[in-house]
């Protein structure tokens, strides 16, 4: 997949994300997050108070892209893999999406592979369509599978979803789940013909966040100004660790 959205860096890019419950909080914080020069901005627009209505959550995005060249995600978190509670039906959130790609600039949409294969498969083509690019993602705030075929399968299902881009997040309860997590990216990164984003969430999965691209996995999230999921690191410590893994191993892929 050409990723030259990111004019020609080597990953992995660092996302962070707009948590605001308002517009004007959303680009507060976006004024906060531009001079820590992340990768890409994320808006978790599950958090946005107004998400039902269709034409503040457009005036956003335009308000976002208008004052950033940076890309742009947009997310609305399902509930069951951990984000907030909306009061749009699975139906009404699609159509939200694809009313986003459609009159908006965004350059990326995230949506979960637990949802009905009816949604995917339009947002799939509502992408394609407008040439967005799809990332199907999978969250476990729970555990980590212990089989690696599980993790695998899954991003494998991802892929012959259409994803251009496969995402797992996973709950390590030991040092263990980390190391098994970022095993599996290096299987996924290998098996699949598509990028893939993996990490391990908490305290504990902070090492992922910092070294996961040696595995293969090409997007890290880290903080601007809040967390969106456990164990994001601010932008600036994420940056340095990151920096001093690739000196220490330069000829790394």
């Amino acid at each position: 997949m050409n990723l030259n959205i990111f004019t020609n860096k080597k990953p992995p890019y660092i996302c962070t994300p707009l948590t605001g419950g308002t517009s004007e909080e959303v680009l507060n914080q976006l004024e906060t997050i531009l001079p820590q020069a992340p990768d890409l901005i994320e808006w978790r627009a599950d958090f946005f108070t107004d998400l039902a209505d269709t034409n503040q959550v457009l005036e956003v995005v335009r308000k976002i892209k208008g004052r950033t060249d940076l890309p742009l995600l947009f997310t609305i978190r399902a509930e069951h893999e951990g984000g907030e509670k909306i009061t749009l039906t699975e139906k009404e959130k699609v159509a939200l999406f694809v009313t986003v790609c459609e009159q908006t600039e965004i350059d990326f949409l995230d949506y979960e592979t637990s949802n009905e294969d009816k949604y995917i498969q339009k947002l799939r083509e509502t992408a394609k369509q407008h040439r967005k690019r799809l990332i199907l993602s999978y969250h476990n705030f729970t555990n980590t599978p212990d089989d690696n075929t599980e993790l695998i399968g899954r991003a494998k299902q991802a892929e012959a979803y259409g994803a251009d881009i496969v995402k797992l997040a996973v709950m390590p309860k030991s040092q263990a789940d980390v190391l098994h997590l970022l095993e599996a990216t290096r299987k996924m990164d290998e098996l699949l013909d598509v990028p893939v984003i993996t990490m391990s969430m908490g305290d504990i999965g902070a090492l992922s966040r910092i070294i996961g691209w040696a595995y293969g996995s090409i997007i890290t999230f880290g903080v601007g100004v809040e967390h969106s999921a456990p164990g994001q690191m601010p932008i600036k410590k994420l940056r340095e660790a990151i920096q001093v893994t690739q000196q220490l191993v330069p000829n790394w892929k």
